[in-house]
């Protein structure tokens, strides 16, 4: 999911969210970056519980990522997958 912000001037600036897992809480950590940006802000801890399917989404892109071949648009898609059922979860 993204957010669009308007700053002061004019400038539109676009939060993506950010997804991994914490295996020891078995949790999805949520977090926002504005683009172009080295900052990262916790959003929240969704429990594997409250969000299975966002879970094993999380989980889908985790081993993308991973992958000795790895394949941004395959990256990009389940990302976007991630930030659809995150909507869905919110």
């Amino acid at each position: 999911m993204s957010f669009t912000l308007i700053d002061r001037n004019d400038k539109i600036e676009v939060m993506d969210k950010l997804f991994a897992l914490d295996e020891t809480t078995n949790e999805v950590v949520v977090s926002e970056s504005l683009k172009g940006s080295n900052s990262i802000k916790l959003v929240e801890r969704v429990n594997r519980g409250d969000g299975e399917l966002l879970f094993q989404a999380v989980s889908i892109l985790t081993m993308i990522s991973k992958s000795p071949n790895f394949d941004v648009k395959m990256f990009k898609a389940m990302d976007r997958v991630c930030q659809l059922i995150y909507k869905g979860v919110k």
